[in-house]
This record gives C-alpha cells, structure tokens and sequence, in this order.
C-alpha cells in the first residue's frame, strides 16, 4: 500500500475536520474502524506460502450459508478514511454483504433453495483453489486464507496455540479499533481514550455501573477460570492467551508497517508524520472486560424491580391494597395462558413463579425512592446541561430462530434459519471467521475481541445459534443502612447491616479526563463515575422501608463471572464433544448468560435454555425487591465469590425434536416465568409462529420456504396483523359517519388485506405500499393506548405502568442497542393489553383477562367514540408530525424514518438499507448427512 506523502498529510488534516464524522455520535462512541483490510497487510503468498486445502470434514453439501452487513473488514487506515470522505470509496470487503443483505426484502417472495446464495454467502468449509484472495502465515503453525467474494478468514492451525494466534492476528486485521474501543468501554474509561463525546459519555455511563471491577476483580476472573474449571479452564486460558499473542503481533506490525486503523491518528494517539505514539498492549484482562460489554447487551435477565415495586405501589394506592394488587399482576403478566412459547408442547419448567404466601419483599414507602448518583465533580464540557443527561444505548432481548424438525421437512432432515439481532454497525460486533485446528472446527460469528472459538454458527456436522432468553438471573435486594459508631443512619449512610453486622460499603470510582482531537472536536472536560458495591451487589437506589433509610442493590449471577461461559463456547466449537443434540445440550449448560440456544444437525432440531438461575428460599417473590437478609439470600450464596446453587440443567426449558421451534425472545415454555412485563397474548414471536405453524402443518418445508417465513414477518407490523382486525370490528361496531374516519378505516382495512407489511411499492422506490395506512397506524397507536387506559388507570398507575413497559416500539422509534434506525422493533409494547381488553369488550374469550375493563369504562359505544375521536386525530396528523427530521432523515420521509443505518464506529458510511426486523448475522442449514 503507497504511503501518503507529507503534503498529502497537510491537505488530510483540513478535510478530516470538516468531512469526518465525529467519532462519539454514532452509538458505541467514536469512530471505529479497525485494522486494514487483509490486503493492506503483508501477504505471506508472496512467500509462496500456500493455500490451506479444503477440510474434509464437511457434511453440510453446501447447504449451509450465512450473512454478516456491511461487511468482513472492519479497517480503515488514514489515507482510506479521507479517499472514502472525499471519494466514496471503500477498502475492499467493507460494504459487500449489506447489497445482498438488503435485497431480500424485494426478493424473498421468488425465493428457492437454487437462489438461496444470491442473498448469503455460501458457509462451507475452506476456500476453493480458484477462490483464494491472500494467504497469511503469520506463524509457522497457521495460515490465514481469505476468499474473494467476502474476504472472511479461514483460519488454519496445525497446533492449538497456532489456530488461537491465528484467530487474534485475524481479529487484529478487521477490528483493532473496535475491539481497542470496546475494552475501554468494559473498563469504564472510554471518553479519556476516544473523547468526550456525549454518546461517548453515555456509553460508559450506561456499562460501567452494571460490571464495575478494579484490575484485581478482572485478574481474579482469569485466574478462576484457569484453576476452578479444571482441564477445560486450563486450556480456555491458553486459548485465549494465545488469541491475545495473536492480536499483539498484529498491533505491532501493524503500527511498525503504518497500516493501522487511521482512527489511532485522529484521536491523538499516534502522529501520522513521525509514527510517535502507542496502541497499548492487550491483555488477559481485557477479555473479562470485553465479555462484560457483551454480556451485559445480551445475556443479561430480570433486575427492574425497583421500577416494578413503585408501579405496584401505584396501583395500591389507586385501587386499594387488594384490588390493587390484582390489577397490576394482570399487567405483569407472569404466566398468561395465551402467550406463544418456544416448548409447545405443554412441557412445564417452573421457576420464578409467583409465590402463594409471599415473604421477604421489601416495598419502599411511597414517594421515598431515589436513583443513585453516578457522576460527580463534572468539570469543562462535562458540566454543559447536554451533559446531564448523554443518550445511553437501551438494553434490549434480541434475535430470533425457526427451526423445523425433519419429519415436516421435504428432505427429511432438520432446517433451521437463525441468527442474533445485534445492532447495525460498521464494523459490526460480530466478525466472520473459520477456525480450523486441534479440537477446533467451526466457521460462524463471533464477536471482536473475544474471538478465540466460533460463538453463532456451524460445526462439521451441526450448526447453532442462540436468541436472548431473559429470564431473571438479576435481584434487588434492600439493605438496611447503619453508621459504624452506632449512630442513626440515614439515606446517605455508606454502611450497611450485613448478616447482623454493620458493614461498609466497598467504593469503587473512575476519574474520566479527555481533551478534544480531530476525530472528537468536543472541548476538554473530565468528570468522577462512583458506585457503592456491597455483598448483595451495586447499590441503583436510596429509599425507605417504614421510616427506615435502605438502599436497593441489584445482584447479578453472572457478576464476577463475566467469561466463564468461554468453556461452553468452547465445546461448541470441538467436533471431538459436540457429536448430537444432547451433548450440545450439554455443552450450553456451561453457559451462564441467559441465552435460548438452538441446535440443528441432519437428524435432530433441539433447544436449550443457558443462565446461571439462582435457586431462592421458598416464598421469595424474584418479581420485586427482597429484603437484604440471610434468610432471603440466594442458596448457599457466597458473597466473595458470588456463587450459589443454581438450578439444575433438568429444571431448564429444553426439548428435542419438537416439530418445530420459534424464539424471538418470547416466553420459554409453561411455568417459566417472565422476568418482564410483556409477555402476553400478542408478541412479536406471533409473527414467526403465525407462518411457521402452517408450513409445519403442509409439510415439505425447504430452506428457502422457512426463510421466506422469517423475511415476510421481518417486514410485517405486528399491530397491524394482530390488534388491527379488533380495532377495525370496534370502530365499525356502529356505521362510521365521518368521511376523514371512514376513509381511514378503509385505507387501514386495505393495507390489512394486502398483509400490512411495511415495504417498497418495488425495489428502490423508497416509498411503502399502503403508505398512508402506515402512517396513520403509527400516528394512532400512541393515541389509541393513552385513550383506552388512561382514564381507567388515571394519570399516576398509567405512567408507573408505562415506565415497566413502554407503550411502542414501532421501527423508527428509538430502542434497541443502537437507538433508532435499528431495524429491531415491535419487542416491547402494550399490544396484549389491547387485545384482552377489546377481546373482553366484543364479548370474545380471553384466557388470562385484564383484571378490570378499560377501554370506554367497558362500555363498547364509549370505546368506539374513543378510538374514533384519536382515529380521526392520528388521519390528519401530516407525514413531518409523524416522522420528525433526524440525524439522517429529512422531516416527512416514512422510508428513510424506518430505514436500518450502519452506525459508524469509524472513519467510513454505508448506504441505508429497507427496514427489516431480522437478524443481523443469520444462517440458513440444513445438513443431509452426519458423521
């Protein structure tokens, strides 16, 4: 790669400052690119070293593809940066997925198994011959091959520690500046190394406090693994030691040949003329802190208590203690008969259930809580009023699988479409690799930084992929504040009575500095992040129980053990272990996020649920705050370690052969209760379970079949297939006399006829079908739910119960990991109590009822004049009210407002794409033979 002359360099630092994106305004922070492209690097074919041959232990015949956007290469150096801001141009294998990915919007309806590659990448094994791009040997025991449609790395080892260095040096060339970003972003000291950026702000805000360690905390993790999890810890260790060789020598080359990620230089951390300047080291450590990130967006479940406690109380003290009581459980949702499941097959897995004599909860008194400071002593642009309040990535369950078994397939094997929703960035969180080496053979998805075994993908004869599961594995406990001297205590004590004696609070802290860079022009600023850590977990709340100052504390089963689910990954990806659907099983348990884990090979589909699920006292409701007693802690809780007895593998939802299986982050099975408000008679799993039933029923089902199921309800409304025949039957209860509501009716009654999909009318049109039916579904909704309940629940209980669950989540809201132009939507709404209110209205059957009638008061002509009057209000509203100009939309455009973005962690832009709620790695497989 030509080196860019001195004067090019003064002619650079102009146009980055006026074309270059801030780094900090995307979501995950600053920019972020990562490493070059292969290409960039020193080729070893040069070398003469030669192509790896193809495995031979492939039983997937092809069957087996995958897909990752924008792209495989995640690097950027300075020169590409400002030939992409002044050009357009992109390094190679940056943007040549998302085209493929954003076709099957248009092209999913002509869908075969023949056509299946013009929308994924084929996802066999090894590189043909006439297909190899570069061949890397940055060791004498692996080689690097990477193939020319993708660039994905096929990473070959002749010893184990060769296939782990070969695995962190690939993970240099296509994430360094991500995976750099995101160690600080676990460490809780992002602004000091990428700016201080208010997403930058917000981010580190929103992480820190939910894993905050010292070194010694992150260090002890690692030392866990290597002597309590014995033989398999030992080597996790080395595995992963070795990836991080792998990336350090990478780092070094990289920064030695001046290739590396050009965003080093536009934050100040290397000089673009002298190479003065440093990429630290990485370390074992950082891996615990990467794997705490990761974590905490995905595999996390339950905590919310507090919030669940003050809406309880609200409808207390509206409806009295009893009724109140009532109402609000029929909100919450814990076991609703209607609720689509994943185990259908009437299997019961209980836990978490309400208890029938409740003890240990622990209500605040009302009007007493408060949320605990985090940021203190806010100096230079930490002080601005902005700053207050950065926006913070939403955490959200994400992701979605379809797996049908091979007695209603055509071929008689399994077919499985899935994969994670994570977000969309350029570079993603996840990466492509292969990895082939001893006890490792698997190609798929993982993600950057915690690369050193595939995570999401397919082995020699089997593939998997997990959706998040959610289940509560996190508690609120109250602790009850103390001074040491004895004295009385009060809401800012720091000490707390624990197992009877008074105990301080252990203080943990960052002190943030950063200064402005060309990437991040935001003036210097620094401020001081502080958390009370106790053995009962991170104090979120201050409040008082009958006068008595407490704090509310959030504990976590994974806390302290953010990476010890390396040793399921692990067996995930060793053919030696993983030979069947139960020794994948298996293998999950070793997992203690929360996870739904799915599994497909040419003889079996099967499910899995992974966490950690502590087993509490008899009577302890998980639901709301406990009191921080002995007698309500955990089984054999261990505060120093925190462990405890958990649940044992059996208790978990899991099945084998069931005809088919849908998540999409639904209810699990009967019994298992839900760790949120939400999981009700209409959610988002309907979508996939409403066209994956009928297939199942026809039989014959195909790869190409089960993914036109998954792209058609990734572009359907799920209020307008599920709640908009009930709304239509209310408004026509009666003859609709207003011509602006009578015209709307129709116009929602034909988008209903047409499938209320929200689509181009053809490809690149940019405008949807039924557009104004759209539109005014996305105007009324919000109307609609504050007109039905509002009045019944009054102003309080409505906006407590709003606060557990919010009432939309249309695509162009804000929500999701990546905050709006996220593609994942219609996860978290009121849609069931819409439904089971106007089911009970019309007179219809409704298992698991709301515990009063809302909508009208329960009278249907007072409802009807309700949803008329906000019908006629949502009809008139103009396209720029409904869709407000944003960062990346002009005021009015209903495409663009819906549209998926590649958010920028770097230096390079992407097109938009369709909306589509879908996963953003997926694979499509169906294995028909097996070893």
């Amino acid at each position: 790669m030509r080196r860019p002359t001195t004067r090019t360099k003064a002619r650079t630092r102009t146009a980055v400052a006026t074309a270059l994106i801030a780094l900090g305004a995307a979501l995950l922070t600053p920019a972020a690119s990562a490493a070059p492209s292969a290409s960039a690097a020193p080729s070893a074919s040069a070398a003469g070293v030669p192509a790896a041959p193809l495995p031979i232990a492939d039983y997937c015949g092809q069957q087996c593809a995958d897909i990752l956007p924008p792209g495989q290469s995640g690097n950027a150096t300075l020169a590409q940066i400002l030939a992409h801001k002044a050009f357009g141009t992109l390094p190679a294998h940056t943007s040549d997925q998302l085209a493929r990915y954003d076709s099957l919007v248009a092209g999913y309806p002509g869908l075969t198994d023949a056509k299946l590659n013009e929308f994924f990448n084929d996802a066999s094994f090894g590189v043909p011959a006439d297909q190899v791009e570069s061949t890397t040997s940055p060791r004498s025991d692996v080689t690097i091959t990477r193939d020319k449609k993708s660039g994905v790395p096929h990473i070959k080892g002749t010893t184990r520690y060769g296939t782990s260095f070969g695995a962190g040096y690939a993970a240099g060339q296509d994430r360094l500046w991500q995976m750099d970003l995101f160690r600080h972003v676990g460490r809780g000291d992002l602004t000091p190394f990428a700016g201080g950026a208010l997403a930058n702000q917000g981010l580190e805000q929103q992480f820190w406090p939910q894993a905050p360690y010292t070194e010694a905390d992150l260090q002890a993790q690692v030392d866990r693994i290597r002597t309590a999890e014995g033989e398999r810890g030992r080597l996790a260790m080395e595995d992963a030691q070795a990836y991080i060789d792998g990336i350090n020598a990478y780092r070094v080359q990289s920064k030695n040949g001046r290739y590396f990620p050009g965003e080093y230089v536009l934050t100040g951390h290397i000089n673009s003329i002298t190479n003065a300047g440093e990429i630290q080291p990485f370390k074992l450590t950082d891996l615990i802190a990467l794997a705490s990130v990761v974590g905490g967006l995905f595999g996390g479940g339950g905590g919310g208590e507090v919030q669940a406690a003050l809406s309880l109380l609200s409808a207390q003290q509206t409806y009295g203690l009893e009724e109140g009581t009532r109402v609000w459980e029929s909100f919450r949702e814990r076991e609703d008969p209607e609720a689509v499941l994943t185990v259908h097959d009437g299997t019961s897995f209980p836990y978490a259930q309400k208890p029938a004599d409740p003890r240990g909860t622990a209500l605040p008194d009302a009007g007493s809580v408060t949320a605990e400071q985090l940021v203190y002593d806010r100096t230079g642009s930490a002080a601005t009023a902005a700053a207050a309040t950065p926006p913070k990535p939403v955490k959200q369950s994400m992701s979605n699988a379809l797996l049908v078994s091979g007695a209603k397939t055509a071929s008689g094997h399994p077919v499985a479409v899935f994969g994670p929703q994570t977000g969309y960035l350029a570079p993603q969180l996840l990466m492509l690799q292969e990895l082939q080496g001893p006890g490792i053979s698997a190609r798929g998805a993982s993600f950057a930084g915690v690369s050193m075994y595939v995570q999401l993908g397919r082995g020699q004869d089997y593939a998997w992929s997990a959706t998040s599961a959610g289940q509560d594995i996190t508690d609120t406990f109250a602790v009850e504040l103390c001074e040491p001297g004895g004295g009385a205590p009060t809401r800012t004590s720091t000490s707390y009575l624990y197992r009877g004696a008074c105990t301080p609070m252990e203080k943990l802290e960052h002190t943030n500095t950063w200064k402005s860079s060309v990437a991040d022009p935001t003036p210097g600023g620094s401020y001081r992040m502080q958390v009370w850590r106790t053995n009962y977990g991170i104090v979120t709340h201050r409040a008082t129980i009958a006068g008595k100052p407490v704090a509310y504390t959030a504990l976590r089963s994974t806390y302290r053990h953010e990476a010890d689910s390396i040793i399921g990954f692990q067996m995930f990806n060793d053919p030696s272990y993983v030979k069947d659907a139960r020794t994948f099983q298996e293998a999950a348990q070793h997992i203690g996020y929360a996870f739904n884990w799915f599994y497909a090979d040419s003889r079996e589909a099967a499910y899995y649920n992974s966490g950690s699920n502590p087993v509490r006292p008899a009577g302890v409701d998980a639901a709301l705050p406990i009191q921080g007693k002995q007698s309500y802690e955990w089984q054999g809780f261990d505060p120093v370690a925190n462990t405890a007895a958990y649940t044992p593998p059996a208790e978990h939802p899991q099945s084998i052969g069931q005809d088919y299986y849908i998540s999409w982050n639904n209810k699990q099975a009967k019994g298992y209760g839900a760790a949120g408000f939400g999981m009700g008679s209409v959610h988002r799993g309907d979508l996939l379970d409403q066209r994956v039933k009928p297939l199942v029923a026809a039989g014959g089902v195909t790869r190409a079949g089960l993914t036109r199921a998954m792209a058609d309800a990734a572009v359907t409304d799920l209020r307008a297939e599920n709640l908009l025949p009930e709304l239509l039957d209310v408004l026509r209860s009666a003859p609709v006399t207003d011509p602006a509501v009578a015209a709307a009716v129709d116009k929602l009654a034909a988008w209903q006829a047409a499938g209320t999909e929200r689509k181009e009318t053809t490809r690149g049109s940019r405008t949807y079908g039924h557009a104004d039916a759209v539109r005014i579904m996305d105007a009324w909704w919000p109307l609609l739910v504050e007109a039905e309940f509002k009045p019944g629940l009054g102003a309080p209980l409505y906006d407590a119960l709003r606060a557990s669950l919010t009432i939309d989540e249309a695509p162009n809201a804000g929500h999701g990991p990546t905050g709006s132009h996220a593609g994942s939507a219609f996860q978290y709404g009121w849609w069931s109590y819409v439904d089971k209110d106007l089911r009970t209205l019309l007179g219809r059957p409704v298992s698991g009822p709301l515990a009063r009638p809302y909508c009208g008061g329960g009278s249907l002509p007072a409802c009807r004049d309700a949803m008329t009057a906000t019908l006629k209000q949502a009809a008139a509203a103009t396209p720029a009210a409904v869709y407000p100009a944003d960062g990346t939309c002009a005021a009015g455009n209903q495409w663009c407002a819906d549209s998926i973005v590649q958010r920028p962690v770097g230096g390079l832009a992407h097109p938009q794409i369709n909306w589509q709620n879908r996963p953003t790695y997926q694979q499509v497989v169906e294995f028909p033979a097996h070893r």
